[in-house]
């Protein structure tokens, strides 16, 4: 189910266009925590505020770090994963 989870987001990040890009590499990505980035600080700090407003809470990345960073521990269900996943083909949709 986390492989499934994780494969589900990054599907998402690789399929984008180059509008979410990935930090880590391919073969060294977490399947726990899914970071990355989109063309902007901005827009950025905009995916965070909107998705706290539909109670997708704790998105925004490390402090030292920057970006964004999906947390999909065990007790993260697959149907949460869907809906970020939904959200972030919406935010694109809607600002890339």
């Amino acid at each position: 189910v986390n492989e499934h989870k994780a494969e589900l987001l990054y599907r998402t990040i690789d399929n984008s266009g180059g509008f979410f890009r990935g930090h880590a590499r391919e073969d060294s990505r977490s399947r726990m925590n899914v970071t990355f980035r989109l063309p902007s600080s901005e827009l950025e700090a905009e995916f965070v505020a909107n998705s706290e407003a539909v109670d997708m809470r704790g998105l925004k990345g490390h402090s030292s770090v920057g970006g964004l960073r999906a947390s999909i521990y065990n007790s993260v269900p697959l149907g949460s994963v869907k809906l970020l996943v939904s959200f972030m083909e919406d935010f694109q949709a809607s600002r890339g």
